[in-house]
Formats: structure tokens, sequence, C-alpha cells
């Protein structure tokens, strides 16, 4: 599970808006880009060629 206080400083990489994370804890999610980032060993991935579009 990604921290509070990391939640609090991230941003996406994209257009740099704030990320939240999502209902089940497995990705970030920016809405104002409509992408997805996902967490792997609760690590956040934030590269820009992992984000995945929301439906």
């Amino acid at each position: 599970m990604v921290k509070k206080e990391l939640l609090d400083i991230l941003a996406c990489p994209k257009c740099k808006e704030r990320v939240v994370l999502d209902e089940t804890g497995t990705r970030l999610l920016c809405r104002a880009c409509r992408v997805r980032y996902p967490i792997e060993d609760d690590i956040p991935i934030m590269l820009i060629d992992r984000a995945e579009a929301m439906d």
C-alpha cells in the first residue's frame, strides 16, 4: 500500500496534476489525463509509457 505522505507529493508526469489511489489500491489515477499508473510491489510506476487509458 502506498503511504499517504507519498500520495500527497506525487503528481502525474504528463500534466503535473495530483494523482489519487484507485479503490483497489493497485493503481494511481490521473483524472486530468484520464490515465492509470500501475503500482508494483508497493512502488508506483510513474512512467508515461506505462500509463493505461481510463475507460
